[in-house]
């Protein structure tokens, strides 16, 4: 088959059949990329033209990704992560890194090579996480907060990685490898000297101008991302073309049309990027099934199991209870997109070999599939290892667990404790205040801390389920407690906590549906709060208050929530 649109229908067609498939057992749709690729590969649908071409679309995918990677790079989003999240993200990419190289050389690998299988086995699909857990509606649970924080920081470590490992040539000698990094190094800083000039003082007002016309920031913005690519990968820089995309996009990331880019680059993203994962799934080779499986198995069960042991154990470290530990680490319980991207420049570059690009993309397969039904069905298994992990859980109160607090906590009593602290729980917090009631908002968000710390609201940070928190609190003298967190799950165990304590304060918690009102309501809620219920009486009241004429008031007064 020689004609490139008959292939491009194929790859088309296969993959949307398969990705209907996956959805179908909730499967991510990467693996229904690569598998097409496989079946492809199998028939021998495709002539060496062909893949030629379609191997150069993969590119322009892979580099269209990191180039919106870079877009949405926020140095304010790292410095929100708190000391608490860098720390947890520096162990984890540190420890599984160290004894994935240590695995590696076991099974006889060079120094390069384990290098790069090391690395991949470090990160975790940013992409599977968070369609999970919004599945699952978790995003705002602190498990999740923590999942997001060190996805984030390992997107930004992958880049690091990738730019690094992409400067060196193809000798895997230790001597040339350590001869090479100061070039490296020197190199990377003068880049990133001149993009962080660029992105401050000449791209923001020449893209702000371009935007004008929406047809023209789009062709513009790729015209700087392919140049630029061109420019990094030429043989005076030697850097691989997707740093270039990198590097694009941290450019106008301070630009004020960065969303309006993102907008338009997105779905022209997404085709080319189904291209590279089905050429993936085309260079596996199953001739070498019988040398990589072995290896595959292991380095998959590593990623399975160790990897989330190691986020467990950083976590306990810190303080943090066993449930909090345990759902974050199986969160990360799978390699990432930016592994089979590391693989591919690799092996772009002749630095790996064909049998270590299907040795990752196998374990890419394995670890997909596999954690997809473990944080799917997180609750089971916790049960089910509740005991057995109990030694993680926190003996004493860490210092750095709380991060902003109050001496006058010490004396509350018959005040209100409000669990979040964003929108919904500051607008009752303020409400509150002004009939001069005391208030105690308990968040884990850093931001939102330091927030209510400018406002002067009485504040603690950590999760509320945690005994020495609700010790911090009083809530044992509290007349009111309410949550804000539209967490069911974490909702009900709050409520068992503090039923079983016998402890006087009214509780009132928020659900999203019916369904979730009722369990809260078995599980001794005082009252449930619906957003749509609550919502339709606040309209109702407001007409038949015959307050239609003070509209342009409550909006205003609601505007300072929004930003």
């Amino acid at each position: 088959m020689g004609n490139i649109f008959l292939d491009l229908t194929l790859i088309i067609s296969i993959a949307a059949f398969l990705s209907l498939i996956f959805r179908f057992f909730k499967q991510p749709e990467i693996l229904a990329y690569i598998l097409t690729g496989i079946l492809i590969a199998s028939f021998n649908f495709f002539t060496a033209s062909s893949e030629d071409i379609l191997h150069s679309l993969s590119q322009v995918g892979v580099t269209l990704l990191l180039f919106m990677v870079g877009l949405e790079i926020r140095v304010s989003e790292l410095m929100s992560l708190g000391k608490a999240l860098i720390l947890a993200s520096l162990g984890q990419v540190i420890g599984t890194f160290v004894f994935g190289f240590l695995i590696s050389s076991f099974f006889g690998l060079n120094i390069l090579t384990s290098f790069y299988i090391a690395t991949a086995l470090t990160f975790s699909s940013t992409i599977i996480v968070v369609k999970l857990l919004s599945d699952q509606r978790e995003l705002h649970s602190l498990h999740a907060k923590f999942s997001l924080g060190i996805l984030l920081m390992q997107d930004i470590i992958a880049i690091f990685f990738l730019m690094f490992l992409s400067g060196f040539n193809g000798q895997s000698g230790s001597v040339a490898i350590t001869n090479q990094i100061l070039p490296i190094i020197f190199k990377a800083g003068i880049i990133f000297a001149g993009i962080i000039i660029l992105s401050k003082n000449i791209f923001p007002k020449v893209f702000e101008f371009v935007a004008k016309s929406p047809e023209t920031l789009f062709l513009v913005s790729l015209a700087w991302v392919f140049g630029l690519a061109a420019i990094v990968s030429s043989p005076l820089i030697g850097f691989s073309i997707e740093i270039g995309g990198f590097l694009a996009g941290v450019a106008l990331a301070n630009s004020l049309v960065n969303y309006q880019i993102i907008a338009k680059a997105k779905i022209l993203r997404d085709f080319f990027i189904v291209i590279f994962f089905v050429l993936l799934g085309v260079q596996m080779s199953f001739a070498n099934l019988g040398q990589i499986i072995v290896p595959a198995i292991v380095f998959s069960l590593f990623v399975l199991l160790a990897k989330p042991f190691i986020v467990m154990v950083i976590l306990s470290l810190m303080g943090y209870r066993k449930r909090t530990s345990f759902l974050t680490g199986v969160s990360l319980s799978q390699v990432s997109e930016f592994s089979l991207i590391l693989v591919f420049v690799g092996f772009k570059l002749g630095h790996i070999d064909q049998n270590t690009v299907s040795l990752i993309t196998l374990v890419g397969l394995i670890s997909f599939a596999t954690s997809t039904y473990m944080i799917t069905h997180w609750k089971t298994l916790y049960r089910k290892l509740a005991n057995n992990i109990s030694f993680m859980e926190r003996t004493s109160l860490k210092k750095d667990e709380i991060l902003e607090t109050d001496e006058t906590l010490e004396n509350l009593n018959g005040h209100v404790v409000v669990i979040g602290g964003d929108q919904m729980g500051l607008s009752i917090v303020e409400a509150l205040e002004d009939r001069s009631m005391e208030v105690v908002v308990v968040d884990f968000d850093p931001s939102i801390v330091k927030n209510l710390k400018a406002k002067h609201i009485h504040r603690l940070f950590g999760d509320i389920s945690d005994l020495d928190i609700q010790e911090r609190a009083q809530i044992d003298n509290a007349k009111l407690v309410i949550s804000t967190i539209p967490d069911t799950d974490d909702n009900i165990l709050l409520l068992k906590e503090l039923k079983h304590e016998n402890r006087r304060a009214k509780i009132i918690m928020m659900a999203l549906d019916t369904k979730d009102a009722k369990m809260l309501y078995k599980a001794g809620a005082d009252y449930v709060v619906l957003p749509h219920l609550a919502g339709g009486r606040q309209i109702a009241k407001i007409i038949l208050d015959n307050n239609i004429d003070k509209i342009e008031g409550l909006k205003d007064k609601d505007k300072k929530y929004l930003d």
